[in-house]
């Protein structure tokens, strides 16, 4: 069982790490066309600022999926650096149940609260045109990638059982 939620786990890794990479050659080249059409043709891009920006939402959430996925989250470690055994398992549990208890509420169901809303007020994007909600979705899908994560992580800390 370990190994099948352990091979899920580097398979979703696997897919954000390259869909990361994808997001972030887009931007690149987006910005890149912005920065040529405003400087060397002297005709900026009307879409480009826009896009940019949403790109960057989507690279800031997945990417803070893909960090949690790999538990190298933005944290103070004083206190898990000293404990040992079952005291630091124990630690460990709690940090993965309270990273879960922020990601649930607010970012599966808040986000999705959030889509459904800018969904059915039609609201779109000046620029481009696009639904906001499209935007948005990404919120609820980075809390069900950092809700697994954090679900294996824990299956994980339960199995190794350690001593004291």
């Amino acid at each position: 069982m370990n190994n099948q939620s352990n091979s899920l786990k580097n398979r979703i890794n696997h897919n954000v790490g390259y869909a990361l990479m994808f997001i972030m050659a887009l931007m690149v080249i987006n910005v890149t066309w912005q920065v040529l059409s405003r400087y060397v043709f002297q005709s900026p891009s009307s879409f480009t600022d826009e896009l940019a920006r949403f790109l960057l939402i989507w690279l800031g959430m997945l990417g803070a999926a893909y960090v949690a996925g790999h538990n190298e989250h933005l944290a103070i470690d004083i206190l898990p650096s000293k404990l040992k055994g079952k005291a630091k398992n124990n630690l460990m549990i709690f940090i993965h149940v309270i990273i879960i208890a922020f990601s649930v509420p607010v970012m599966i169901f808040g986000g999705s609260n959030l889509v459904y809303i800018t969904y059915i007020l039609g609201q779109k994007s000046t620029t481009l045109q696009i639904p906001l909600a499209y935007v948005y979705t990404i919120i609820p899908i980075s809390g069900v990638l950092i809700l697994i994560y954090q679900v294996a992580d824990i299956k994980l800390l339960l199995q190794q059982n350690p001593k004291s």
